[in-house]
């Protein structure tokens, strides 16, 4: 009893303050609440009416602006983006005209597959023509209708692209490996290669025209049976393409 006695005496105190703390709080919100939520309203009011006093016509108007302002910054990305595009054709130095075109289909299921184009016969485009982008090959026309063509990328599966490495003109094929890498497997079994080392399109190559260029090696394998392999970085952003370039293959000299 005498425990009990002294813990309250030493609690009394705190207790109280805090029963008086809970009136006082019940207290505001019973009477001074409902004066701080008319000063709230009264503050936002009138930025809530800003756009309810807006004419209609001038709602349209913004509108049409907003949409205008959205359609120029789209064609500013565009044009920088083909400025680019021909300028890198402008050094390849290619004699045939390239025919301009842009990615307009692309499925989530075969995104790394292939792609379709805005342009096909009626621009000019067969099957067999070659795709090029901004640093290097994307891939082969596989099918063509009157104003679209279909693209084989060459991160698809299926895709296999005879290579070379400049620096030792060591050669291979290229795999698709469907994402932004792609698999070099070399005919030789001690291939003199290095990392870093650029690759680019073979006189081999049945399907694309010589010196061409890929990627680089990111990674060797030399001891993979039976026959040693790289890992290879695309260079062309195939996961994000939009303008591309497209050329009838040129015959390798014998």
């Amino acid at each position: 009893m005498f425990t009990i006695k002294k813990w309250w005496e030493s609690k009394a105190l705190q207790i109280g303050l805090l029963a008086i703390l809970a009136g006082s709080v019940w207290t505001i919100r019973q009477t001074e609440g409902a004066l701080f939520w008319e000063i709230y309203q009264g503050i936002t009011r009138p930025l809530q009416n800003l756009d309810l006093g807006m004419s209609p016509q001038d709602r349209t108007q913004n509108a049409i602006i907003s949409e205008l302002k959205t359609q120029i910054v789209d064609l500013e990305s565009q044009n920088k983006k083909l400025k680019s595009l021909l300028s890198y054709t402008e050094k390849e130095g290619i004699a045939s005209k390239p025919i301009i075109a842009r990615v307009v289909g692309r499925s989530t299921d075969h995104w790394w597959q292939q792609v379709i184009l805005n342009r096909g016969k009626n621009a000019g485009i067969q099957e067999g023509y070659i795709v090029k982008t901004d640093g290097g090959l994307v891939g082969l026309v596989e099918n063509v209708t009157m104003n679209t063509s279909r693209v084989l990328l060459v991160s698809d599966l299926k895709s296999q692209v005879g290579i070379t490495i400049p620096r030792t003109s060591a050669k291979g094929v290229l795999h698709g490996n469907g994402s932004d890498q792609a698999i070099l497997e070399f005919y030789e079994k001690v291939p003199n290669v290095k990392v870093g080392d650029l690759i680019s399109t073979s006189t081999y190559s049945q399907k694309f025209t010589a010196g061409i260029p890929i990627g680089k090696i990111k990674s060797l394998d030399l001891k993979k049976l039976p026959t040693s392999i790289a890992q290879v970085e695309l260079f062309p952003a195939i996961r994000s393409l939009d303008w591309v370039t497209v050329y009838p293959k040129v015959e390798n000299p014998e």
